[in-house]
């Protein structure tokens, strides 16, 4: 509305110029040349009104548009829960959160400014053609011609768009991926590698940016000039008019002033255009992203009481209530089977006898939890961080430090940053083993919950769980000896498939293959 007041005001002061010339100019009447002139200034007046009420809310549609499509994002971000991280990659959220969505709210231009300049343009044609048919005809046709001359090229810078937006979207996950695993790459010293091979990837993120940016700047060229080129035309054919004496004075003005206003729609067009094609490349991601379907929360419901877990494609089988340790040279096989039996991703296991994909989710997630090696600490006290959700209980937080050996990371008042930053790596670990430990599952699964402690650390969580979870099912995929020791039963796993079970001791004379992957550890020599 505001748009379209504001366009009206523009095109109808050509009109009251015209009208002040030709009845109070020419004839030399002060009188009448007065009441046009005021009735330009209010015009003017009313025009810049509308011209802040314009970009206000123009300003506010964008910033509207921008933060309902993040909150939309955000809303099913929280949707997929810990499926997220499984489907799509954080950089792809990061691109989305910070371009994408700004990207679209600036392509709602087109329901606003847009609009309205499609309004003007009519009017505006229609006050030509009441001044002289020719020029209403040469000045309808030159948008048609303005559009073939830009149509191809934002096609073009459509498509570049889109490449570009699926190499930024990539390398903003291996910089996330980067920096998540700063701290080992220092370690590891592999941190000049990746360097360069992020830089590798900018500069042809910055190369191919320079593709689109010049195809973007011939469309800002061509949304400047072509509507000047245009503008000379008319005045030059008017002018030819009034020569001939087939318009006044006036007149004449009136059609400038008519052809220069219509410049400013018509550079609206090309301008809507080009945000609109870059708008269609930003909401195809978010729209995708939007469409991963999250888990089925519906099901039959969960067993009565603690019951025991299998895993068809690998073998193990977990006895409620007892401790079970899956070993392999490849971590990957046993994550798999944790993902599994925890629900996460396609699964065949079953619960007491049930299907675990066909039990309602939040029962599942209510009595199993999966305690993943990189789940994220959020900064509050130590006591907050380990109770989570839950009020903190001091004697029960005293409890898991203690089980979690991990009363070196502070007393519960103790300030932890957001990831755990002021915490060394294997204190992060032991306060996210406190954390799993102070939910008090009926099943807990977690991976190589001390891989990032040393010896004397791991052999004084090793005691202390077999008591924390005494008469609860664990499942821990490890290969340290200490904590295999500890395991009521141990799953041998060769090529994701349980190759024997028993006791640590019994595979140890048992099966060479799992005694080299113990001795391994520490090396053959011990």
């Amino acid at each position: 509305m505001f748009g379209s007041l504001w366009f009206a005001s523009l095109a109808l002061t050509p009109y009251l110029l015209s009208q002040a010339i030709d009845r109070g100019l020419g004839p030399r009447r002060p009188a009448v040349l007065l009441a046009w002139t005021g009735a330009v200034l209010v015009t003017g007046a009313a025009s810049a009104g509308l011209g802040i009420m314009r970009h206000r809310s123009m300003t506010k549609l964008r910033l509207a548009a921008a933060l309902r499509t993040a909150d939309a994002v955000m809303t099913h971000a929280t949707r997929l829960g810990a499926a997220l991280p499984r489907r799509v990659t954080s950089g792809e959220v990061v691109t989305i959160g910070i371009s994408d969505v700004w990207t679209i709210g600036r392509a709602m231009n087109v329901g606003g400014v847009g609009v309205a300049s499609a309004l003007a343009y009519t009017v505006v044609s229609v006050l030509l053609f009441r001044t002289s048919p020719m020029l209403a005809f040469v000045a309808l046709g030159g948008v048609p011609v303005l559009g073939l001359a830009v149509g191809p090229l934002l096609l073009r810078v459509q498509a570049a768009a889109t490449t570009y937006r699926k190499r930024q979207g990539g390398l903003a996950a291996q910089l996330v991926d980067v920096i998540e695993g700063l701290r080992i790459l220092n370690g590891l010293g592999g941190k000049q590698g990746h360097l360069a091979r992020f830089r590798n990837g900018s500069a042809e993120l910055r190369d191919l940016g320079y593709r689109v940016g010049r195809m973007s700047s011939w469309v800002g060229a061509l949304g400047e000039g072509l509507p000047g080129i245009f503008l000379a035309v008319v005045i030059w054919l008017a002018a030819r008019e009034a020569a001939a004496g087939r318009l006044t004075v006036g007149e004449l003005v009136a059609v400038y002033g008519y052809t220069a206003m219509l410049v400013v729609p018509v550079s609206v067009f090309i301008f809507c255009g080009f945000d609109v094609t870059r708008g269609l490349v930003s909401a195809r991601h978010v729209v995708t992203f939007l469409r991963l379907p999250p888990e089925d929360t519906a099901g039959m419901p969960a067993p009565d009481g603690p019951a025991g877990l299998h895993d068809p494609d690998s073998g193990v089988r977990v006895e409620p209530g007892r401790l079970t340790v899956l070993a392999s040279a490849r971590p990957a096989d046993t994550a798999a089977v944790l993902e599994r039996l925890g629900r996460y991703g396609p699964t065949d296991a079953t619960w007491g006898g049930l299907r675990l994909d066909e039990v309602a989710l939040d029962e599942v997630r209510a009595r199993i939890l999966v305690a993943e090696h990189s789940a994220d600490l959020f900064p509050g006290t130590l006591g907050e961080v380990i109770a989570g959700p839950d009020t903190p209980r001091d004697e029960r937080i005293e409890t898991v430090i203690g089980a979690a050996a991990a009363r070196d990371v502070g007393a519960p008042d103790h300030l932890v940053e957001w990831g755990g930053r002021n915490l060394s790596g294997g204190q992060r670990q032991r306060v996210r083993l406190a954390r799993a430990l102070y939910r008090d599952a009926e099943v807990l699964l977690a991976a190589e919950p001390t891989s990032a402690v040393d010896a004397h650390t791991e052999a004084a969580i090793a005691s202390r769980l077999r008591t924390a979870r005494a008469g609860r099912t664990t499942v821990l995929a490890t290969t340290s000896p200490v904590v295999l020791d500890q395991a009521d039963v141990v799953h041998y796993l060769v090529d994701g498939r349980v190759a024997a079970s028993g006791t640590h001791r019994h595979l140890l004379t048992a099966q060479p293959g799992y005694h080299r992957l113990v001795a391994r550890v520490f090396g053959e020599d011990e």
